[in-house]
């Protein structure tokens, strides 16, 4: 078309016919270049701006993940390329000379490699749509079944295929060939993707049991991990920790070693407090009458007060053992009073689960004393509620502990040695 064109100019030019030629390629390039160009802004305008247009106006939000996964983008870029091929032989028919008809071939080639590219690059952008409309219109799911790891490995699948096809039409041999060649290397791409096969199998693994989810609180001590998962790879498991460092750890170390995973106190909606005070075991007694008149005054423990004494004096009369006779007798004590109080302080607060477990129990004495232990669970999970409530109960319990005649046990302090040496020197003088 464009020798027609500049023929008439040619006839009366001292141009050599050779030098036509290249002018008229010349021409005709830039003309191909110009209408590519304008194909290319115009499918970005209209795959883009319009469309982006038409997704907000709709109900769906399926397009919406597309469009905010570059899929229209890329689509747009495909257009320009596909127009490109339509116009080469028009602008470029089998007529011309030798030398163009190659420069043609190799042309179509790059042409056809760059469209392959597209598609998969634009099929990559659909699953990352896929992802993102799986990801934040079905959050619940999403963090009970991550499917990032599943993307990643159909994405390497269709990039390996994309090159395939994109080496094979450049250099024009059946991929074929390079396939059964793959295959033949299969020992070697298994070593080389030897993470991401793991990985995938691990990440089935983590999947079907349901042993992680995004959002659980995790500990894993090996990786220096404790706090959220804020991600699962293909390869990695990605923690955000609580002192907001990042942490990422092998996927399959979450399926091949221990971690834990605080997920359950979550579902269990209560907070779990395990925590001992340290009595003093010489500062055990019974209860005089006095102290049993005291402590019959406190309201929580008001009713336990008379019913036990009630029931004391009842067995004791009927052995016929002496209220005095410590020995022979029951007789309330003062740590088992504690303990009563306890369990009714906790009994108490609305911040404690009552549904679930409370118990206070003696555990094994020690060298540091006799451990009193609260076993219970808070009916607020959130950390700074948790540790506030921990906190409040067991100010309030060492404070009240001198009341029932008891003291904590605590190693001596270098203020204790100061009073005990100073104690010392004033005997001697």
């Amino acid at each position: 078309m464009i020798d027609s064109l500049m023929a008439p100019l040619y006839a009366h030019s001292f141009v050599s016919t050779v030098w036509q030629e290249y002018i008229n390629d010349a021409i005709t390039i830039a003309i191909l270049t110009i209408i590519v160009l304008a194909t290319a802004k115009i499918a970005h305008i209209v795959l883009t701006n319009v469309i982006r247009k038409i997704v907000k106006h709709t109900k769906t939000t399926w397009d919406d993940r597309l469009f905010e996964s570059h899929f229209f983008l890329r689509l747009s870029r495909f257009v320009p390329a596909l127009i490109l091929y339509l116009l080469i032989p028009f602008f470029f028919p089998d007529d011309k000379g030798l030398i163009t008809q190659a420069i043609t071939v190799y042309v179509k080639r790059f042409v056809i490699a760059y469209m392959q590219a597209m598609v998969v690059y634009t099929a990559a952008a659909f699953l990352d749509g896929l992802y993102l409309f799986y990801q934040k219109d079905n959050a619940e799911s999403a963090k009970k079944r991550p499917i990032k790891g599943y993307i990643q490995l159909v994405k390497v699948f269709l990039y390996i295929i994309g090159l395939i096809l994109v080496v094979t039409t450049i250099v024009n041999v059946s991929p074929v060939g390079i396939l059964s060649g793959i295959g033949a290397m299969s020992a070697v791409l298994m070593l080389v993707f030897k993470d991401s096969i793991v990985g995938f199998v691990s990440s089935m693994q983590l999947s079907a049991n349901d042993m992680v989810r995004i959002g659980d609180w995790i500990e894993m001590p090996k990786y220096n991990a404790d706090g959220d998962v804020i991600d699962v790879t293909l390869q990695s498991v990605v923690v955000q920790n609580w002192d907001k460092t990042i942490s990422t750890i092998p996927i399959y170390a979450l399926v091949s070693d221990s971690f834990r995973n605080w997920r359950g106190m979550t579902e269990f909606g209560g907070r779990r407090i395990k925590r001992s005070i340290y009595i003093d075991m010489r500062s055990v007694h019974f209860l005089s009458y006095e102290e049993i008149n005291i402590l019959s005054q406190i309201p929580l423990i008001a009713d336990y007060m008379k019913q036990k004494t009630a029931e004391i004096e009842k067995q004791n009369k009927a052995l016929n053992i002496d209220s005095d006779d410590y020995v022979s007798g029951r007789h309330l004590t003062n740590l088992g009073t504690f303990r009563a109080y306890a369990e009714a302080y906790i009994a108490s607060l609305s911040t404690i689960d009552q549904d679930k477990i409370h118990i206070v129990r003696q555990l094994q004495p020690d060298a540091n004393g006799l451990p009193l232990e609260l076993y219970l669970f808070t009916n607020d999970i959130r950390w700074i509620y948790y540790e506030n409530i921990q906190s409040d109960i067991f100010d309030h319990l060492l404070s009240i502990i001198p009341i029932f005649g008891l003291r904590v046990f605590q190693n001596p302090s270098a203020a204790d040695l100061q009073m005990i040496a100073h104690a010392l020197r004033s005997s001697a003088s």
